[in-house]
C-alpha cells in the first residue's frame, strides 16, 4: 500500500492511501490524527479502513495534491553519510567500517512540489538523493535479524546540503539543516511491496531532466536491517522516526566543475517501487530589515 501526508483546504494535515492517480482520504472522526498511528492499527483493520475508502470518491487527482512531508514531524530524522563506497571515495574520504551520523531537524523537511530553499548567504546548495526508513515498531538493541519487523515503510528523501556551512567544522549539522532543504516523500510504501529491506531498488538523481546520480540501493555499505541495528545501540527508535540511509556518487560538489543548484532548478529524486520526488528550487531572501 502507498499513503501520503496533504494540507487540506482548512489548512490542516490529513492522510491518505493513493492507487497511483488519486488520494482518498483515511481520516475519521475520532480515529487516529498521524499515518504513523493509523498504521499502528491491526492490520485487518488497516486493510478494512483502506479498502473502503478507495470505494468512496477520491480527494482529488495526485497533480492537484498539496503534499506535505509523508511524515510531517518525524520524532527523530537519523542520516547517515559516506553510505555508498564511490560516494566515499569521490569526496576524498575513507571508506567507513562504521557510519557518519548526524541529525536533521524537522524544521528543515518539506514535501514533495515544495520550493527547495538556496539561502541567500550561500551558492554552495547540493542534492542528494536517498531511501529513507520510517520506524514503525519501538525497540533499543535491535538485532539485524530482527531490524525489518520495526520497519513501517520506505520513502524517498532529498539531502540537500548547502556545502561551505557543512564544512565550516568537523561535525555537519549546519549544512543539513537550513530551512525547507531536505524532502520527504512523496509516499509512504509498505514493506510488502518492495524486496526485503528495500534492497537492489534503482535510485536516481535528476537535476534539470539530467541524470546526475544513478545507482542502486544494493550498493550501501551498511543496508537497512544492520544500519537499524547500529542505531538502536545508541539510542531507543520509535514509531515515526526517519532514517535517511545516505546518497551515491555523483553528487555537485565532486563534479570539475562543480555544479550548484540554483533559482528556477528542478530536482527530482526518483526510487524504483517507492515514486518521484520532484521539488522546484528557489532562493530565499531575507527578510525586510534582516542583515544580507
Amino acid at each position: 500500500m502507498r499513503f501520503l501526508t496533504y494540507r487540506a483546504a482548512e489548512g490542516q494535515s490529513h492522510f491518505a492511501v493513493t492507487d497511483g492517480q488519486s488520494a482518498f482520504p483515511l481520516m475519521a472522526e475520532g480515529g487516529p490524527r498521524s499515518l504513523v498511528d493509523f498504521l499502528a492499527l491491526p492490520r485487518s483493520v488497516v486493510a478494512t479502513v483502506v479498502q473502503a475508502a478507495m470505494q468512496r470518491p477520491a480527494l482529488a487527482e495526485l497533480a492537484e495534491i498539496d503534499f506535505l512531508p509523508v511524515i510531517e514531524r518525524p520524532g527523530k530524522i537519523v542520516c547517515l553519510g559516506l553510505n555508498y563506497a564511490e560516494h566515499a571515495r569521490e569526496g576524498g574520504h575513507p571508506v567507513p567500517d562504521y557510519p557518519a551520523l548526524f541529525l536533521r531537524v524537522t524544521s528543515s523537511i518539506i514535501g514533495h512540489g515544495h520550493a527547495i530553499l538556496r539561502p541567500h548567504i550561500s551558492e554552495l546548495l547540493d542534492y542528494e538523493a536517498e531511501l529513507a526508513v520510517v520506524i514503525g515498531k519501538r525497540g533499543r538493541y535491535i538485532k539485524a535479524a530482527d531490524a525489518l519487523d520495526h520497519v513501517l515503510g520506505y520513502t524517498a528523501f532529498n539531502d540537500a546540503s548547502v556545502r561551505d556551512y557543512q564544512r565550516r567544522s568537523g561535525q555537519w549539522t549546519a549544512g543539513k539543516n537550513f530551512d525547507a532543504t531536505g524532502v520527504l516523500g512523496p509516499y509512504l510504501v509498505t514493506p510488502d511491496e518492495l524486496p526485503a529491506g528495500a534492497a537492489n531498488l534503482h535510485i536516481e538523481c535528476r537535476l534539470n531532466g539530467k541524470v546526475m546520480q544513478s545507482s542502486t540501493t544494493s550498493d550501501m555499505i551498511f543496508d537497512v536491517p544492520h544500519t537499524i541495528e547500529i542505531l538502536s545501540e545508541i539510542m531507543t527508535l520509535e514509531p515515526g522516526d526517519v532514517i535517511a540511509t545516505g546518497t551515491p556518487p555523483g553528487v555537485g560538489h565532486a563534479r570539475k566543475p562543480p555544479v550548484w543548484m540554483r533559482d528556477g532548478d528542478i530536482c527530482e529524486i526518483e526510487i524504483e517501487g517507492i515514486g518521484t520526488l520532484r521539488n522546484p528550487v528557489r532562493d530565499d531572501m531575507p527578510l525586510a530589515g534582516a542583515a544580507a
